[in-house]
């Protein structure tokens, strides 16, 4: 899923070409790399709708098992499946990149963010979330082990 106001917000800062897109932790503005990492970890919706099922967001890789087993209401509202499945791939991504050694942001020109690993291989956080929030499947926390083992 592409987030057109990053993808506006990187081209006011010289993030518009694939040579300029971002990647955290790289040779771009850290500061800037920062921002979006923030911006990507808020998941809002996903924060709530887990919080109102009681289960609470540490950006641990214990919490993604704890949101595999959460019972899939949001799949009732076909309107809100997919920005939770957004904010669940977000959150994923989150987790990665705070707890697997060397993961980054990449964000690609049109807004697209993805995770880099330090092998170079890219995982499509948000692809992942979606077909989470949509099927159950893959679980996010076999993403994550799949991501930490790489």
């Amino acid at each position: 899923m592409n987030i057109p106001f990053l993808d506006n917000w990187l081209k006011r800062h010289g993030g518009e070409h694939e040579e300029n897109a971002l990647t955290a932790g790289s040779e771009n503005d850290p500061e800037r790399a920062a921002a979006v990492a923030e911006l990507l970890s808020e998941c809002e919706l996903l924060r709530v709708r887990a919080g109102q099922a009681g289960l609470e967001l540490d950006d641990s890789p214990a919490s993604l098992g704890a949101l595999d087993q959460l019972p899939p209401r949001w799949r009732d509202d076909p309107e809100e499946l997919p920005w939770l499945g957004n904010d669940a791939g977000l959150y994923l991504g989150t987790v990665i990149v705070r707890t697997v050694p060397g993961a980054t942001w990449h964000i690609w020109p049109g807004g697209h963010p993805v995770v880099r690993l330090v092998s170079g291989r890219e995982i499509g956080v948000v692809e992942a979330g979606l077909d989470w929030a949509g099927t159950g499947a893959p679980q996010l926390s076999q993403v994550y082990a799949e991501a930490a083992e790489a």
